[in-house]
């Protein structure tokens, strides 16, 4: 009996959608497809960041060498040590594309910067067992103020969106969606912080929360401090606590810091 024009139509809507799904596959992300490196023309107190600038343009701003590594194997800069003193006093700015036709998710984007970093610095390294100054991340006294993402998994094919910190006069928030503490740690630490942060809440979930707090000048590298405008409101510490249930607490522990071995400037390109 001859197929009816329905059953014809969901057979090649089928195909149609199997056929997208393959177009769509993730490619490896082993490296990006082409990059250039350059000197940054910003000082080196200047603006400075590191995003997707369109689904496949990869872009950083003014980073030293060390920062990028600290990115690319997420590390507090302090864990790395090493190398000539350009690796931390020159700033570069990176423009890359990446392959395939889905936008890579933060992972992925790391990647491909370590292959980069590695291939055009001449990067070469070990690690080492360090003792240092850290904080310990744990469960406040009252328990997490935690609330469990609402998102679903499959809301965000390319990964859960990335952390990012929204800075006002005087104000810094952190808007997160179905982030898990592994994540809130490692901004942290890459970001905000002094030293590494150690996970000891034992949270394993994904949540969705809101942190606002008055920087100081320990914190972003320096580059936001702390006003008398800003007394009212919450330091970081204190806004974890009271927003999160999360306790902050200095201490000392032991960290799988990164030496430098050799780096060399990139061919300006």
């Amino acid at each position: 009996m001859p197929s009816s024009p329905v059953g014809l139509r969901a057979a090649a809507f089928a195909l149609t959608a199997a056929v997208l799904a393959l177009c769509q596959a993730r490619p490896s992300f082993d490296s990006f497809e082409v990059a250039s490196i350059k000197l940054s023309k910003e000082s080196a107190g200047g603006n400075r960041y590191m995003r997707m600038q369109t689904a496949h343009e990869f872009v950083a701003r003014n980073h030293s060498l060390k920062t990028l590594v600290a990115a690319a194997w997420n590390l507090n800069p302090k864990e790395i040590s090493g190398g000539p003193g350009w690796v931390d006093a020159e700033h570069f700015d990176i423009l890359a594309r990446t392959p395939g036709d889905v936008r890579p998710n933060l992972e992925e984007q790391m990647t491909m910067l370590r292959a980069l970093v590695t291939e055009r610095f001449s990067l070469s390294f070990h690690r080492a067992p360090k003792e240092m100054p850290v904080y310990e991340l744990t469960v406040a006294k009252g328990g997490a103020k935690l609330k469990p993402s609402t998102e679903s998994p499959d809301a965000h094919p390319e990964g859960p969106p990335p952390l990012v910190f929204v800075v006002y006069p005087g104000l810094v928030r952190l808007p997160a969606r179905n982030a898990s503490i592994r994540e809130l740690t490692w901004v942290m630490q890459r970001a905000v912080l002094d030293r590494p942060v150690l996970d000891h809440t034992g949270l394993s979930g994904r949540y969705d929360f809101d942190l606002e707090f008055a920087p100081d000048e320990s914190q972003f590298n320096g580059e936001l401090p702390r006003t008398a405008d800003d007394a009212n409101k919450p330091g970081l510490f204190t806004a974890m606590e009271e927003q999160l249930g999360l306790k902050l607490q200095p201490a000392r522990g032991e960290v799988e810091a990164m030496v430098i071995d050799r780096a060399e400037r990139p061919l300006d390109n």
